[in-house]
């Protein structure tokens, strides 16, 4: 099993939702993050006052594949969230030792 963990602009997040429910994907975790890379931020005007945004909000997605599933999940997340801009986010792949559903005891993949 792979964790897929992707860090995406908020208002992408029904198309990712949206494309990950479409290629079968049932389940995710969701997280309202603030962050910033290479974009170190950015500046905003409130009446007439510059002040800077360091932590830019983000949304979090949190998922977890068969093995099999992992590089496609991971390619539908990055089509359906590019913009083309800076700060688009990013997607981390990390793998999974184990998965137990606590409702049911259930574990390994058929845990997820």
């Amino acid at each position: 099993m792979k964790k897929i963990e992707a860090v995406i602009k908020p208002f992408k997040l029904d198309a990712v939702k949206d494309a990950l429910n479409s290629m079968g994907v049932s389940g995710m975790t969701l997280s309202e993050v603030r962050g910033f890379g290479r974009q170190r931020g950015h500046k905003e005007v409130y009446r007439g006052a510059e002040y800077e945004i360091d932590f830019v909000p983000k949304v979090k997605i949190e998922l977890v594949v068969k093995e099999e599933l992992a590089g496609r999940a991971a390619d539908v997340i990055t089509e359906a969230a590019r913009t083309g801009s800076i700060g688009d986010g990013k997607v981390f792949i990390y793998s999974v030792e184990s998965a137990t559903r606590i409702r049911t005891g259930e574990s390994g993949s058929s845990a997820v």
